[in-house]
């Protein structure tokens, strides 16, 4: 499979019944009002505003990107990123779903020589204490990534860090652990970058850090640990020549989009859940939660709007929220996200005599976890719960890089459909101010709380 697919069969009303939307709304209302979305994001783009469409086409910066991850990797045993959100997760989503389980964990013939990859995106002290008392930051790069070089989170994690290589290498060897991922001109890592020579990757200004992942954000990350990033690149690409017609009906992204907004503004399902088949794309649903949430969850004059978007892995949450799925509230959308493995595992058939095992003596594990995906998309429909099944194939860079691409396109179509900006995040930036007024950060008052009141405190 050269791109991922997606079958929306299952919330077309011929297939799901009355909870479905209308087959031919897909040439008449619908079709208007994604054409309308299509021009929008055009304009949008060739505005400038979002650059994660040149993303799959820069092949200088692959090249950059590449050539220093070729440089570094045979220096380090260890790359450690630091960086939070869109600085963070879709490098620890390229990781998961292409490295697999347990890469720290392998030897270094089992990963090529290539460097363990760690992430480091919140400041809890537990964690990072115990990072670095498991490392030899003397064999470690740190990969440092904020666009601002004033993301909280991020430089106290560098500044911790920085202190502990002065205490094991010499000051002017400091800056070789370093590389900065952050913006091209301006900036405090820039900066520091310009004064102790380090080297650095330009994060593009007009790419948000939630729809980074195929900048030098993510394809660093990737690179360094032996992921052919053309080939991440590619896939976006083929994506890219698919989602770009104003089409409804020929256009996957789309048509995601444009089905579970109805599904959201019509039916009330404002929960979308998004429900891979696939341990190592766990990371993924967590990459998606924030572009869903983060560009969609908006104020649009007096009112808020947007879905909410819920992780979920098969078959573990057919034990834990599939019951919810089934019984609960009728508020969720599901979108099911299929794969196939690279090298599926035959189950013996060792106890005949067992009725209730020896149903699975001959089969694979990976067709099992197939029959487990296919089942609860049947029973959802039979309850008159909408679903659709994106099939992705195997795993592989060029299939994660269209996925990721058709993801972040239709999260930009569907902030046009909410009539919000799908780039800004206001809501956050109150809690930076906060955050920095507390800290005691130059220029920003320690703000006041309220006095906590006994009486609601048990």
């Amino acid at each position: 499979m050269s791109v991922p697919e997606l079958d929306y069969s299952n919330v077309i009303a011929d297939v799901l019944g009355p909870n479905g939307i209308e087959a031919s709304r897909l040439d008449g209302d619908l079709a208007e009002r994604f054409g309308a979305a299509h021009e929008a994001v055009l304009a949008r783009r060739s505005s400038g505003d979002m650059g994660f469409f040149d993303l799959p086409a820069d092949q200088a910066t692959a090249t950059t990107v590449q050539d220093l991850a070729d440089g570094f990797g045979q220096w380090f045993e260890n790359v450690v990123v630091l960086g939070i959100g869109g600085s963070s997760l879709g490098g620890i989503t390229l990781r998961d779903a292409l490295l697999g389980p347990g890469w720290n964990e392998r030897d270094d013939e089992s990963r090529s020589f290539f460097p363990r990859l760690y992430v480091l995106e919140n400041p809890d002290p537990d964690t990072a204490r115990g990072l670095l008392n498991r490392l030899d930051v003397r064999r470690t790069l740190f990969n440092v990534i904020s666009k601002s070089g004033t993301t909280a989170e991020t430089m106290a994690l560098y500044l911790v860090i920085r202190g502990r290589l002065l205490e094991v290498v010499d000051e002017d060897k400091v800056h070789g652990h370093f590389i900065f991922t952050t913006d091209p001109e301006r900036g405090v890592l820039r900066s520091l970058a310009a004064r102790d020579g380090v080297p650095t990757l330009s994060i593009p200004p007009n790419v948000g850090g939630r729809f980074s992942v195929l900048s030098p954000v993510g394809l660093f990350p990737a690179a360094i640990t032996g992921t052919p990033v053309a080939e991440l690149l590619l896939g976006a690409r083929r994506v890219l020549d698919r989602c770009t017609t104003s089409e409804l009906r020929q256009n996957p992204a789309g048509l995601l989009a444009t089905l579970l907004h109805a599904l959201d503004t019509e039916h009330g399902r404002s929960i979308h859940v998004l429900m891979p088949y696939a341990d190592r794309l766990r990371s993924l649903t967590l990459w998606f939660q924030q572009l869903w949430a983060e560009s969609l969850g908006k104020l649009k004059g007096d009112e808020s709007v947007g879905p909410t978007p819920l992780p979920a892995v098969g078959a573990t949450d057919q034990h834990a929220q599939v019951q919810l799925f089934m019984e609960g509230p009728h508020d969720k959308a599901v979108v099911f996200l299929s794969t196939e493995p690279a090298e599926d595992v035959s189950i013996p058939a060792l106890h005949p005599d067992i009725d209730a095992l020896k149903y699975l003596g001959g089969a694979t594990l990976g067709s099992l976890l197939d029959a487990e995906r296919r089942a609860p998309t049947e029973a959802l429909r039979r309850r008159g719960r909408p679903s659709m099944t994106l099939h992705l194939g195997q795993v592989t860079p060029s299939s994660l890089g269209g996925l990721l691409m058709l993801l972040q396109v239709a999260t930009v179509y569907a902030g046009s459909l909410y009539g919000v900006d799908p780039l800004d995040q206001p809501g956050v930036e109150l809690g930076k101010v906060l955050t920095y007024g507390l800290m005691g950060r130059t220029g920003y008052e320690p703000p006041e709380f309220p006095d906590p009141d006994p009486r609601w405190r048990v």
